[in-house]
């Protein structure tokens, strides 16, 4: 089972920051970068009341897919599948937290 590919909820939940250079080093578009301020950006569509970060396609609990998932920066890696972070957003989205024994050990994020 696969949840990161149905959730999402995590990418249109919460604005995604990181220092500028990291979109640089990971080649990221320029498109799926916003500026925050001198030293900060973060993943376009996320800095705002309604976050939904530019580069999820599909539909936030049913089928998704990052369109930058091998460059997106540190912020996203650091979220894993039923952790504190991710079951914060699948609340917010109205979708029922994960446990650990709902995924398979090692699972990667998609």
């Amino acid at each position: 089972m696969d949840e990161c590919r149905r959730c999402g909820a995590c990418c249109a939940q919460y604005r995604v920051s990181f220092y500028w250079a990291e979109a640089w080093s990971r080649g990221l578009p320029d498109l799926m970068v916003e500026k925050v301020n001198a030293q900060m950006a973060c993943m376009a569509g996320t800095n705002q009341k309604d976050p939904r970060c530019l580069a999820l396609q599909g539909r936030v609990g049913e089928s998704v897919r990052c369109a930058v998932y091998e460059l997106r920066p540190e912020p996203c890696r650091q979220v894993l599948p039923g952790d504190e972070r991710c079951n914060e957003a699948r609340r917010h989205k109205g979708l029922a937290p994960l446990r650990g024994d709902q995924l398979p050990p090692g699972q990667p994020l998609v």
